[in-house]
């Protein structure tokens, strides 16, 4: 609860956004592997001569490498510090971008692409879990969402850099350079996060006091904020005094006790915690993002559109529409909240996704004269479907279950969310194809869209509000009792 002091406590940081979107800059890497990916798909198919099958596996491996990465980064980071997880996650993108800009074969490149998984399990837990400890509880929503916007900027990147390599360059080194040119920021991140501040946090937890106060001095307006934030942290989040040595702090976090605190035996509140984190990474991709951005050159030829350059292009047009409005939901997070952006977002996508089911069924089974009226609604279904996803569901995840945990369990408890989040993306990535050839394309859409009426509701009665609440405070959050009472006051205070 970072409580009121001077007039300028809790507002905006510009040294946190600085060690922010540093941080966050390891998740462009992620996305424009993405982008990139789904463009490359079309040139190695091309050259290799994969099947079908094979690529829904290339698509896909990435993902379940990536179960491996988060699960090992919670308890990494929890002993060498969030700042050299980071950089960590950079060197094993460096590494799988070269293997994969290499690929000579059909192994190698998969090789590449798991290396690079288990670093993109790296990057999605630990980029937001350093943004939301370095951060107030008022800009929390604004620096939590960065790692979200980078990966969408990261897609865009990929998605431009396959038309251009894929227009001029010949087809064995445009791909290859599409997958490789990743190695290059990879290795300039490794080295640049060094020179960030760790965790104030972690240092707590650590036991390192000193250097955690003097972060916090800087990523703090006043002094009064980051000694009133000092001492929230220190006896709510680390459960220690100024008496305790840097020895109890490090009993306080034990591995086997949090993964006991977390699955077996849970309060009630981080029982509520856990079910609601493990639920908003699952609907994230059970929803059908995954589908719509690995796939979307799919889909537009599903929906008329013929010409691979045209194809990139319309491709290049989700990306946009994605950074379009994950910008506007960074701004919107902290001052409308998470709960009513994710019930929006969900509320259009059931939308969009029921058109486009609609417009790629009427493609299908239409004659000739209406493809070009089936062609238009499919592309505008497309990018309303991602743009509700980027306004809500997709930022509010990260921020989310990057801020709700406790100290103790926050790297373990995102790392579990991460696992989720990674087994839902490879079962959509790598089953996508088959889905639709079994229920038709615009059959997978319908299903995507009851899919996300059931996330809604989940949301609706699971999900309580953070906006405005110190990552201290989670807990009471969680506790149902206080929710009562939150209510009740409400209640008397009306009626007066």
């Amino acid at each position: 609860m970072e409580r009121g002091g001077g007039g300028d406590e809790g507002q905006f940081n510009k040294y946190a956004l600085a060690c922010a979107v540093v941080a966050s800059m390891v998740s462009i890497i992620f996305g424009y592997d993405t982008g990139v990916m789904s463009g490359a798909m079309i040139f190695i198919k091309e050259e290799l001569g994969i099947s079908d099958t094979q690529q829904e596996v290339l698509a896909g491996i990435l993902n379940i490498c990536a179960l491996v990465g988060s699960l090992a980064a919670g308890r990494i980071s929890d002993y060498v510090g969030r700042r050299y997880t980071i950089s960590m996650a950079s060197i094993l993108f460096m590494l799988g971008a070269i293997l994969m800009g290499y690929g000579p074969n059909y192994a190698i490149l998969m090789t590449g692409r798991c290396v690079a998984g288990v670093g993109v399990g790296f990057a999605l837990m630990i980029a937001p879990v350093y943004s939301a400890e370095i951060s107030s509880a008022k800009s929390r929503g604004l620096l939590t969402s960065l790692p979200e916007l980078c990966i969408g900027i990261g897609i865009l990147l990929g998605y431009i850099l396959n038309y251009v390599f894929g227009k001029f360059l010949p087809l064995k080194l445009g791909w290859r350079l599409m997958l490789g040119v990743a190695a290059v920021p990879s290795l300039a991140l490794a080295i640049g996060i060094l020179f960030m501040p760790e965790s104030p946090r972690w240092l707590v937890m650590r036991g390192h006091l000193p250097k955690a106060k003097k972060v916090l001095l800087k990523i703090s307006n006043t002094e009064q904020e980051a000694e009133n934030r000092f001492n929230d942290i220190k006896l709510l989040a680390a459960g220690i005094g100024d008496e305790n040595n840097s020895l109890a702090a490090k009993e306080n976090q034990n591995g086997k006790s949090v993964w006991k605190e977390l699955l077996l035996h849970p309060s009630p509140p981080v029982r509520w915690m856990l079910i609601t984190a493990v639920g908003i990474h699952f609907f994230e991709h059970a929803t059908g993002i995954e589908a719509v951005m690995l796939y979307s050159p799919r889909i537009f030829r599903k929906a008329g559109v013929t010409s691979k350059e045209h194809l990139l292009l319309a491709t290049i047009g989700v990306g946009l529409t994605k950074i379009t409005f994950l910008v506007i939901a960074s701004f919107l997070l902290d001052r409308v909240g998470r709960r009513k952006l994710l019930l929006v977002s969900l509320g259009g996508m059931v939308c969009a996704l029921a058109v486009l089911g609609f417009s790629l069924t009427m493609v299908e089974g239409s004659p000739e004269q209406r493809l070009a009226w089936g062609l238009t609604l499919s592309i505008v279904a497309t990018y309303t479907f991602v743009a509700f996803f980027n306004i809500g569901l997709g930022p509010v995840t990260w921020v989310y279950s990057s801020e709700i945990f406790p100290l103790r369990l926050r790297a373990q408890g995102a790392s579990i969310g991460v696992a989720v989040n990674r087994v839902m993306n490879a079962t959509v990535s790598m089953s996508f194809i088959s889905i639709y050839k079994a229920i038709t394309i615009g059959g997978a859409f319908f299903m995507f869209s009851g899919i996300s009426i059931v996330a809604w509701l989940f949301f609706f009665f699971l999900m309580p509000e953070t906006k405005g609440k110190a990552l201290e405070e989670m807990e009471m959050v969680f506790t149902r009792k206080s929710h009562r009472d939150v209510a009740a006051a409400g209640t008397q205070n009306n009626t007066r």
